[in-house]
Parts: C-alpha cells; sequence; structure tokens
C-alpha cells in the first residue's frame, strides 16, 4: 500500500506548458505506486488549478475539480473546492514538475515554502538565481568558473551596436528552451533580436559567442553528496541548438542530437563533471539540476546555463544522463523525494 501522498504539479503559464505536460507523463509512467500515492494538479495555459487523473492528452479540457494549494501549514496541502464547500488533501511531499516562468524561477516554491510542504528541486534563492542568467553568470565568475562575456538591456535601455564583436547570441535572460534566442552576425540585426528576447523578458541578455562544443551534466543530491550522470554532448549538423522548438521533438531534431556519452576525452568529461558540481554548490542548487556548458578546444569549461528543473520527457538530457550513469528515472525520482523529505541545506 502506497505510504506517501505525492502531488505532482504540471502544465504553468509559461511557454514551456505543453514542455512541462509530457515531462509529467513520463514521471507518471516511472512513478512507483507502491511507494507513493500520486496527486496531479494541472495548471492551465490561463493558470486554473485543477485535480485531475493524470497529465493525458486531453487533461486540460476535461472537468478535473478546481483545486488551491494552501499557505496554511495546518492544511499541509490542497483544497479541493467542492459546490458550496472544500476539501482537504494533506500532502507529504510535492514534485513541482514545472518548467520556466513560475515553475523554474522560485515563484510555485515560495508558495511550498508557505505551505510548509517539502518539494523536490532547488529552493527559492538558488531558481530564482539560476533562472537569470546574469546573476547566474555574476555568482559563477565569483567562484572562479568561466563564463561568456555578457551585456544586459533592461526595458527602458538600448544597446550601441557597435560596441560588440560578432556574431553574438541575444536571449531573454530569464526564459528557457531557447524561446526568444537569436545569433546575430551583423550590427543591423540587433535591433530586431533585442525586440523578439522582449516578448519573453523585459531584461535581454547579450553573449559572446563561445567557440567550442555544447555539453552537459546531470546533478542529483545536495551539499557535498552529489552525482554526476554521464556528459552528453549536443551534436549540430547547423545553426544552434533549440531545445524544443521542433513540431515533434519524440521523432528527433532536424539539427542536433544529443550523444550520451559524449564523445569526448575521458580528462575532459572529468573536467565537466567537476565544473558541473562546482556551478551547482556555487549557485546553492539542490535535489537536481542539469548544467550546460560549452567544452572549448583547448580544454576550457564555460558556464551555459542551469535547468533547476531539467525536462524529463522521453527524449530529455536528464534522464538519459542518469540512466546512462545506472540510474534510470525511477530511481532519481526516489532518490529526489528522499532529498526534499530530509530538508535543504
Amino acid at each position: 500500500m502506497a505510504e506517501l501522498k505525492v502531488g505532482i504539479i504540471f502544465g504553468g503559464r509559461s511557454e514551456e506548458h505543453l514542455v512541462s505536460v509530457k515531462s509529467a507523463r513520463e514521471v507518471a509512467r516511472n512513478l512507483d505506486l507502491e511507494k507513493y500515492e500520486p496527486f496531479y494538479i494541472g495548471i492551465t495555459k490561463s493558470g486554473a488549478w485543477k485535480l485531475c487523473d493524470g497529465p493525458d492528452a486531453e487533461w486540460e479540457n476535461r472537468n478535473g475539480r478546481p483545486v488551491v494549494l494552501s499557505p496554511d501549514n495546518d492544511v499541509h496541502g490542497l483544497l479541493v473546492l467542492e459546490e458550496g464547500s472544500y476539501g482537504m488533501i494533506r500532502l507529504d511531499v510535492v514534485l513541482p514538475v514545472l518548467h520556466g516562468t513560475l515553475g523554474e524561477d522560485g515563484a510555485i516554491q515560495g508558495l511550498l515554502e508557505l505551505s510548509g510542504i517539502p518539494y523536490v528541486g532547488c529552493d527559492v534563492q538558488s531558481s530564482a538565481v539560476c533562472m537569470d542568467k546574469s546573476l547566474a553568470y555574476v555568482v559563477a565568475r565569483s567562484a572562479g568558473i568561466a563564463t561568456p562575456d555578457f551585456w544586459t538591456v533592461t526595458e527602458d535601455e538600448n544597446i550601441d551596436p557597435a560596441r560588440l564583436t560578432y556574431p553574438v547570441f541575444v536571449k531573454p535572460a530569464r526564459s528557457g528552451s531557447s524561446f526568444g534566442v537569436t545569433e546575430v552576425s551583423r550590427e543591423e540585426e540587433l535591433a530586431s533580436a533585442v525586440e523578439t528576447a522582449r516578448q519573453y523578458d523585459t531584461k535581454v541578455l547579450i553573449e559572446e559567442t563561445v567557440v567550442g562544443s555544447e555539453i552537459g551534466c546531470a546533478i542529483l543530491g545536495k551539499g557535498s553528496d552529489l552525482i554526476a550522470g554521464e556528459v552528453d554532448r549536443i551534436a549540430l549538423s547547423h545553426g544552434f541548438f533549440r531545445i524544443h522548438q521542433e513540431d515533434a521533438p519524440e521523432t528527433g531534431s532536424e539539427n542536433s542530437m544529443a550523444i550520451v556519452p559524449a564523445d569526448v576525452p575521458e580528462e575532459s568529461r572529468l573536467r565537466v563533471q567537476e565544473t558541473a558540481e562546482a556551478v551547482y554548490r556555487a549557485l546553492g542548487c539542490s535535489g537536481l539540476a542539469r548544467v550546460d556548458m560549452f567544452l572549448k578546444e583547448d580544454g576550457e569549461v564555460v558556464l551555459n546555463e542551469v535547468n533547476t528543473f531539467p525536462g524529463m520527457t522521453s527524449y530529455s538530457r536528464y534522464p538519459r544522463m542518469m540512466a546512462a550513469a545506472g540510474l534510470p528515472l525511477t530511481e532519481v525520482i526516489d532518490r529526489t523525494i528522499s532529498l526534499a523529505l530530509k530538508g535543504k541545506v
């Protein structure tokens, strides 16, 4: 008989809504039902919370019961709204399977802190810092970790195109899955790229182009007790890596392929894993995260970004890297829930 009541929150109002649903679907397939009793809370694109049977393809069109996560510690869970009254469901732990804005930026983590319910993943502070790539770079640099040179452009600012050395990447400072990202090769392209990024965030990040392989590492754990998954490398045929931007990502990408384990020398693989762990600690991460980096020809590892709740879909990088290291998704879920119940560092 299942012992722990687990709230699985998915969907959300961000541009990564669909990816979140797919991630939750994979989590549902790999959840050990002998240990956990799942309660699926879907957040629609408009922000309505529904208690539903699961993240199937039609969940949003069905009449799930309206539900809210109570910030009251005495409730310690969900208020299910019935006709003229409400019921309560006490939760032992929450898996916030949410990506992007309001999912990885500390917002849902703050609500869970108020509720007093243990939750999987990074806390409010580390989620917020990692979500803002410019802040993450500042913290990482202070810890001696290499980052690209970068400039930020706020809502009321402009930047002189002549001051930059091209090509550069222009992206929203606080978004994910390559939404709003443009590679800019000439001065006259910059203004349009900034406007594209501003569709997703008022704060825009402009980065120098780092020449090297795109490489990543999955991390699980907290404090000094970390597990690094196998390193992967993104093999590009052309353009740049646009994760989750394909019409049917399950069937593959038209310009990229993730190679796991990465086809890099052992010395480089170890350096990437060590750098990923250093980034994870410097940014205060706990539970799990995927650290994306660049591996330059001279062996230097440069931070790209940190995903504090990486994709868990059938084609996502994090579960594939952990599986290659001997940890299937069922065990990853078990370990992250155990970490949540033990408390944050």
